[in-house]
């Protein structure tokens, strides 16, 4: 992308009317953002769902102006920008109609081949919630997963830090721009997150910081993620919109339930009780129901070993297996009276141990 196309993209962006949804639609049909000053008002004035308010904005010069200051910004700061046609850009975001035009990032983030999940939840986490969590993370470590949050208080920076203590990448997606981190106290995670994930946003350095910035912000997290992770939440919250939005763009939602007396557990309880997401209550339900399989994970090489010590459990899979060779983690289950959940945990455990292996199909064999 030139400099001349940033440019005229970000005045596009800049049109009171215009969001990501109509750009796209605009620059589809002229072919660029710069074809789209240069079209004759009656031709726009042709495609579907736009109308004369926006035309007649469309040409004020001032919106060339703002995206001369925010391209000087860009330049004077070396950020990096990824256009939604981009191989860079994020692949799942691609497919949500109304993701950003334009995405600003900063650290080093990596998303290639890698499991991306997004953890959400009330500003005003419960101890118990901390403590999931943080669970969550480091029983998922092994699959390697991105972690995105959106930086604020309670739950997503409880997902962050938990990230950062697993050595796991992290990405917090702003409701502002780069030029600026909210809320500052968590000022002092900036530099750890950079180094091993780091930050999305759509916002531009002009953007005033408002309230509302939060519900455009959550499209992000729920559209890079393959699955969006409630925590905690009250009867209403950012986090079920967050919800709502991923299940809008047909991935994943899990919440934990709480109980029924628990205020910030209304919200997960809820989800479940409408059927908006499925209920999470260990963390191994979340490789088994998306179906992650740990050889596409990094991870340290796993080695046979002699005399394996197994625990009760672990021995009546293995002797299940060890009769009746390779079979499906659903008839293990049934064939040895454990719950689903609980035979995923522990067919985890014995391949890390060396002692089994996961095939295509959620098959287990014995090595």
């Amino acid at each position: 992308m030139t400099e001349n196309d940033l440019l005229h993209i970000l005045a596009l962006l800049h049109v009171t009317n215009v969001g990501d949804v109509t750009a796209k639609k605009l620059m589809s049909h002229c072919g660029s953002a710069e074809a789209v000053f240069k079209e004759k008002k009656h031709k726009l004035l042709k495609i579907d769902g736009i109308g004369s308010v926006t035309i007649n904005d469309l040409f004020e010069s001032h919106h060339l102006k703002a995206a001369e200051n925010e391209l000087k910004y860009i330049k004077d700061n070396h950020i990096k920008y990824l256009y939604f046609e981009s191989q860079e850009y994020p692949e799942k975001l691609k497919h949500c109609i109304d993701g950003p035009v334009l995405l600003f990032q900063s650290g080093n983030i990596h998303l290639k081949n890698q499991p991306i999940i997004s953890i959400v939840g009330t500003r005003q986490i419960t101890t118990q919630g901390i403590a999931f969590c943080e669970k969550l993370v480091e029983q998922l470590t092994v699959y390697n997963p991105v972690i995105v949050s959106g930086f604020a208080y309670g739950t997503d920076i409880t997902a962050h830090k938990a990230a950062l203590k697993n050595k796991l990448q992290t990405i917090g997606c702003l409701a502002h721009g780069l030029n600026q981190i909210y809320p500052k106290v968590h000022k002092k995670y900036v530099a750890d997150m950079e180094q091993n994930g780091g930050f999305f946003t759509d916002f531009w350095s002009s953007d005033t910081f408002d309230k509302n910035n939060f519900l455009k912000r959550n499209r992000i997290i729920a559209g890079l993620s393959e699955a969006t992770i409630v925590i905690e939440s009250a009867e209403k919250g950012g986090s079920l919109v967050t919800a709502d939005i991923a299940n809008s763009y047909n991935r994943d939602v899990f919440a934990v339930p709480g109980r029924t007396t628990d205020s910030q557990s209304i919200g997960c309880n809820n989800l479940i009780k409408y059927q908006k997401a499925m209920m999470l209550t260990n963390p191994m339900d979340v490789p088994y129901l998306l179906n992650w399989q740990l050889e596409d994970a990094v991870k340290p090489s796993i080695q046979k070993q002699l005399f394996v010590e197994l625990d009760d459990q672990e021995k009546i899979i293995y002797n299940y297996l060890k009769e009746n060779e390779k079979q499906h983690l659903d008839t293990i289950a049934l064939s040895c009276q454990m719950p689903i959940f609980k035979v995923a945990s522990v067919l985890l455990n014995m391949e890390l141990k060396g002692v089994i292996r996961p095939l295509p199909g959620k098959l287990f064999e014995l090595i």
